[in-house]
């Protein structure tokens, strides 16, 4: 079935930038609600809300998982991740970083790495809300291009992420399956 491109309005969720969908982050309708939505830096304290989300949308518990992811970032001071609240609870984050010079890409480089969405917050643009936070906060430290990894099969995906603006870029993911 071909897709088309267009305005992205599902919200999501997106992990290690693979996607379960329940639907991605749209606006139409939806600036009412933003308006209660407050974005603001990520804390360890917020680990016990995105495993929460993360099993919402999953439905498993992978506490020791993010346990470890981010134990990983928050021991790197260029980590630049974001979480959603409405009315002092954390409904939705993004996971962000700033490239080292690994595999020959300089400093001015993000990662979008993970996106997540509680269920009952999805469909109200709290996906784009966070990334388009994300996106200025990166610029606002001199990143100049932002890369996120996404299957060529998610077309929903490839749908939001055009929406916001990404395009296809020059490097190539190569794999070997052993």
């Amino acid at each position: 079935m071909k897709r088309k491109w267009g305005r992205a309005n599902k919200s999501f969720f997106l992990t290690n930038s693979w996607l379960l969908f329940n639907g991605l982050g749209g606006s139409g309708g939806h600036m009412d609600f933003l308006e209660n939505v407050k974005i603001r830096a990520f804390k360890v304290e917020d680990l016990d809300a995105i495993v929460k989300i993360d099993e919402r949308v999953l439905g498993e518990d992978r506490k020791n998982y993010w346990e470890r992811k981010l134990k990983l970032m928050n021991n790197k001071s260029s980590q630049v991740s974001l979480v959603a609240e409405v009315e002092g609870e954390v409904v939705g984050f993004i996971l962000g970083d700033v490239s080292g010079w690994e595999f020959g890409v300089p400093e001015t480089i993000g990662w979008m790495d993970t996106i997540g969405v509680d269920p009952a917050h999805q469909k109200k643009g709290i996906a784009t809300a966070l990334a388009h936070e994300l996106i200025k906060n990166l610029k606002a430290i001199g990143v100049r291009t932002i890369y996120t990894l996404v299957s060529w099969n998610d077309w929903d995906l490839l749908q939001f992420f055009h929406a916001m603006g990404f395009t296809r870029g020059d490097m190539i993911n190569l794999e070997l399956k052993i």
